[in-house]
Formats: structure tokens, sequence, C-alpha cells
């Protein structure tokens, strides 16, 4: 299949981010089409946990044109995500082709040429939406591990049934770290928790879920900080939640009382060696100084709407320290046979042959707009605000950004600020 320029507009990545920016571009009536390596959704399907449930509520499953699930819905699971995704893209008729990984993007007289595993294409413009958990992370340290210790990441873990048996090592203390560590020991196994940096925070506050109130007090409209590089807000630490309608709280304090050991911030490896940093108590007070800060937010934005909701003063006591940690811990003699990396992600872009990179890898965009015209990017953290990594926010996002590509097309649409 070879496409010449009656695309104006390629579309890189059927996930979310792609999907919104398709609705947005299929209102304003521009040419385009959707790209997906797998399908829709490919990375809810295959690289997300059966258990895992979205951290936000339903009523924040909203895409442009149509919300994907109501208050009602509770915490939707990836499979369901899924589901409402496919459902999304079918009633919006996305110009969908599935099954086709990108192999290069480079730019030629007036167009992009894009080299696909099924063709070539010709476009005016492209989006980049393939969002900000594209690769997981695993420090160097990683490698000079054994082969006796295994290694995995949080897009290939399943169920603790799945594991060596004895017990895991996980490395990293937002969500997702803490999530597995309390799943994986529920199961029976002895699990030990590496903590960096993380954000304790409460799923219920002053009567309603923490999103309600970070929603209604502009905590998640708040701009892209100026001056911060892209690298640096990719890695700012996700707030310790579980999706759980009983309102449950997950953080270090209760794991640690639930039999899981937490230990400072991994630092080195050798062998079946893991060396820890002695950072757990300095980290621990940071993640109080930013559990503080954002209640204070809340606490301003119901005092100055006067909304009526109770006092909770205990949410805002500070936690007895959590056990001395070892600085160092031989893992097999501690029974431990498994290392998961819940360290975050990384983007890779080697099929990208556009001058849109900084030296670390990351795109450089203001607002989604990348310095070579033409070239868009969409998913990516603090992208316009805080929540653009959120279902809610990247459409908020694709609606901002159609306009761009319009312009860049010769269309007229208003452009948003």
């Amino acid at each position: 299949m070879t496409r010449t320029c009656n695309i104006d507009c390629l579309i890189i990545g059927g996930g979310q981010a792609g999907l919104a920016m398709s609705y947005c571009l299929s209102q304003a009536g521009i040419d385009h089409v959707v790209i997906e390596r797998g399908r829709i959704g490919e990375r809810w399907r295959s690289e997300r946990w059966p258990s895992l449930r979205l951290l936000t509520p339903g009523w924040m499953t909203r895409m442009p044109g149509r919300s994907l699930a109501s208050r009602s819905d509770g915490f939707l699971s990836a499979s369901d995500l899924v589901t409402r995704l496919e459902t999304y893209a079918k009633a919006s008729t996305v110009p969908l082709v599935t099954g086709t990984s990108v192999l290069a993007v480079e730019r030629i007289v007036g167009l992009f040429r894009v080299a696909t595993t099924t063709g070539t294409w010709l476009a005016r413009s492209v989006v980049i939406a393939t969002g900000a958990c594209d690769r997981a992370s695993v420090p160097a340290s990683g490698a000079k591990l054994g082969r006796s210790i295994f290694q995995l990441t949080p897009d290939r873990y399943i169920t603790p049934d799945e594991l060596p048996q004895g017990g895991v090592l996980v490395v990293g203390a937002s969500a997702t770290g803490v999530q597995l560590a309390r799943e994986i020991a529920r199961s029976g196994r002895r699990v030990v928790l590496s903590a960096g940096s993380h954000v304790r925070t409460p799923r219920n506050y002053r009567g309603r879920d923490l999103f309600d109130w970070l929603d209604a007090s502009g905590f998640l409209h708040d701009p892209r900080p100026l001056g911060r590089s892209a690298r640096s807000l990719a890695s700012q630490p996700s707030l310790q939640l579980v999706g759980d309608g009983s309102g449950r709280d997950i953080d270090l304090y209760r794991l640690s009382a639930e039999g899981v050991t937490v230990t400072g911030r991994a630092i080195a490896a050798h062998d079946t060696t893991v060396g820890f940093a002695d950072t757990l108590a300095d980290e621990c007070a940071a993640a109080e100084r930013r559990r503080y800060t954002l209640l204070a937010r809340i606490d301003a934005h119901i005092a100055a709407t006067r909304t009526n909701a109770p006092v909770e003063p205990q949410a805002w006591n500070t936690p007895a320290p959590l056990p001395q940690t070892p600085e160092a811990m031989n893992l097999r003699a501690h029974g431990i046979a498994s290392v998961l990396w819940a360290t975050g992600f990384r983007r890779n872009y080697p099929w990208l042959h556009v001058p849109v990179l900084s030296r670390a890898g990351e795109i450089v965009h203001h607002g989604g707009v990348t310095r070579v015209p033409g070239v868009y990017a969409l998913g990516l953290p603090f992208m316009r605000h805080r929540a653009s990594t959120f279902i809610d926010g990247v459409g908020r996002d694709a609606e901002a950004l159609a306009p761009h590509v319009a312009r860049h097309l010769g269309a007229t649409l208003p452009v948003a600020a």
C-alpha cells in the first residue's frame, strides 16, 4: 500500500491520544488516518496486569464528544477501558489501520514520508500520539544483577503465580510499585519495596474522592511550568493511589504494617546483592510535604467557594517513622528470587528522523507544537497542563492541538489558548 499527497494528516498511535486527535480532526473536516502497531488501545490490552484499574474515577474517562464512563461505573479495569475505546472509535468512524508499525518518519519537500511495515504514506502533517508509557525504564544497575535473579517490568507482569518461587523486590514506590507490592504480598510471598520519590495521597478527603477536589480546585488544570525539561516533568512520581471503590488508601506505612519490608532507594547491584541509599526518612518527609501542599490547595478551594465539606484533621497526621532499613541485601540469602522494576517509562523514537528531539531523546514542543512545522505531539506528561496524561486531559489537549494542525494545512479554525 502506498498513499501519496491525498493524506493531510497521519496520526501515529491508536490509543486514547490517537483516537481523541482523530475525532477532533474529523470535526474539522481534515483528511487523516490513524496508524496503530497492534490493536486499539494495545498497551491497555497487552502491557497492563489483569487486576489493574484506572486511578481516576469513571466520570474522568472523558474523550472529545463523548464520555466513556460515568460516576456510577467506578474505576474501570483495563479490559473494560479497551472495550469502551473500541466503541468510541466505531462511533467516531476513526480511519484506522491496525497491525502496522512505523519504520521511519522523514521530511521531504513539503511533505513527510512515513514508512511502515505495510507500506509508505506521504502526509502533509504528522501527529505523534504514542503516549508517555512507551518503554519500561530499568536502571543500569539491573544489568549488574546475576542471572539467578529473575527480572521483569510492570508491562510484563501478569499475576504473582507467574513469578518464580520466592520473594520479590519491587523497585519504585509510585502508584504502580505500591499496587504491585500489595498484590504480591497478599499472595503470600515476601516482598521488599525500594522507595524513592513518591506522593502519599488519600483516596478520599473531606467526603469526596480526591480527583473530585483536584478537578474542582483547578489543580488538574495547572499549566505546564516554565523552564522545566520534558524529562524532569516525565519523571515526576505519580500519586500513591489504587482504583478501589472502597476508598482504601495505599502507602508505605500501610504496606509496612501488612508485612512488606520498605527500604531506601536502590542504588547499586552486583550479582545477587542490591545496595540501598539511606534516604527513606528524607523521601518520606518530602512525600509528607507534597501531601500537605495538595491538601492545602483543596482546603483553600473549599474555603473560597464555601463548600460544605466535613473537616478531616487526621488526614494531616504524620505517621510514625518506618523501621530502620538495610544498607544492602543479598537477595538469595533473604529468599528473594525476582526483581520487579516499577521505575517508570521512557520515550523512544528510533524511527523519527525529523529534528524534533532533545539530546535526552524527548520531543521538544510547546503545547504539542514542535519546532518543525507540521509535526505535533500528543499524550506526553504535562504537555499543556497537569492532567495531560490522563484520558480526560489528553482529550482537552487534542481539542487544543487540532486548530494548530488545521492552520498548518490552510484551514481557518481558531487556535485554542
